[in-house]
């Protein structure tokens, strides 16, 4: 059945990959009348998220800016598919990095962890290792199809980027500490984790929620030099990539030191464009879940 299903669906994907950008934004539009105005994927959901976070903005605004957000939403996701077509030089010109060097100059003799949000578009984040000599790895969600999991694995490859998955996560970093590998680790970190499993809470654009702190964990057991990869929209297919330094040497920080700052630097983010956030995912879904040791 896995099968069946990735031969009748890939051939539709690869024919919209091989669009040119303006039939391809042409068809991003009809995808935004049937996903916003026929299905209303999420709407509801979306409109609680900007009510719950932006409390001072009145309700027309907030349907404005919904609206902007799935017609980013549409966007972002058909260019996922259209990276099945993206070559080298065409990411270059469509993703820029402002200050590649503070990469460069990381792993001439350090590790890195590159921590990111749900923001602008993250699939193409993982170009940036074309920019690097470092070894690149990419925490991902395997995906149920196999097949897809593993055209998924195949597009990431000519990026130069090893994609693992969280549970492959701590295993991959630890082994090449051991063997002096230099590499840079990639992860989307604005994930909210299981209320049983959190071991942290705080407040994430004004609201209290379990907070994921894998990657603070890891830096500071690890000694890693974490940095924030601040993504943004510059206009309709082009985005802006900078590097925006968390911690030197993860073991001298404080407890929560990283993830707090992972969090200001996030909130920053959403706030300059609302609409490039995600805001289908019940990220403040355990709102009201706070153990008291955490109120």
């Amino acid at each position: 059945m896995q099968f069946l299903v990735y031969i009748t669906t890939y051939p539709f994907l690869w024919l919209i990959s091989k669009l040119p950008y303006r039939l391809f934004y042409m068809f991003s539009d009809f995808v935004f009348v049937i996903v916003y105005h026929v299905v209303g994927y999420r709407k509801k959901v979306v409109l609680n998220n900007l009510m719950l976070v932006f409390p001072k903005k009145d309700k027309d605004e907030l349907k404005r800016l919904r609206k902007d957000f799935y017609r980013h939403m549409c966007d972002m996701f058909l260019e996922m598919v259209k990276t099945l077509d993206l070559t080298k030089e065409a990411v270059k010109e469509r993703y820029k990095v402002t200050n590649i060097e503070v990469l460069r100059n990381i792993t001439k003799d350090r590790s890195v962890l590159i921590v990111c949000s749900h923001y602008a578009n993250w699939e193409w984040n993982v170009s940036i290792n074309n920019y690097v000599d470092a070894k690149g790895y990419a925490v991902y969600q395997k995906i149920g199809n196999r097949y897809f999991d593993g055209l998924i694995r195949k597009i990431r490859a000519k990026w130069n980027t090893t994609l693992i998955t969280q549970q492959e996560t701590v295993k991959t970093v630890y082994k090449n500490v051991q063997n002096q590998v230099i590499a840079g680790y990639g992860m989307v970190s604005d994930q909210s984790p299981q209320v049983k499993r959190a071991q942290y809470w705080s407040e994430f654009m004004g609201v209290k929620v379990p907070i994921f702190n894998g990657p603070e964990s890891m830096a500071r057991k690890l000694d890693l030099d974490v940095v924030f990869l601040k993504v943004s929209k510059v206009k309709r297919g082009y985005y802006q990539a900078e590097f925006i330094p968390i911690a030197i040497e993860g073991k001298q920080t404080e407890k929560n030191e990283i993830t707090d700052r992972f969090l200001r630097l996030t909130e920053q983010q959403i706030m300059e464009k609302p609409e490039h956030y995600l805001w289908t995912h019940k990220r403040w879904k355990h709102r009201n879940k706070v153990p008291k040791k955490f109120q």
